[in-house]
């Protein structure tokens, strides 16, 4: 145990650093704390849903600036 078991399969394995780090950043704005060991067993459903609705609402917006040609970089 204490070992989080991942179904989702990246279909770009090179952007999990980047989905990681957002995944930090998303946990350091909304004042949740990341499980060290990986399992989230212990982090509330409204916390991880804050977490999972932050990075989509990024994602999409990402996705949005690329489609008008636009970028923040």
């Amino acid at each position: 145990m204490g070992q989080s078991r991942r179904s989702n399969q990246l279909l770009v394995p090179e952007a999990n650093a980047a989905l990681e780090r957002m995944k930090m950043e998303a946990a350091q704005e909304q004042g949740v704390t990341i499980p060290q060991d990986g399992y989230y067993g212990h982090v509330t459903s409204r916390d991880a849903g804050s977490l999972g609705g932050y990075i989509t609402k990024h994602l999409v917006q990402m996705a949005e600036q690329q489609l008008s040609g636009r970028t923040n970089r």
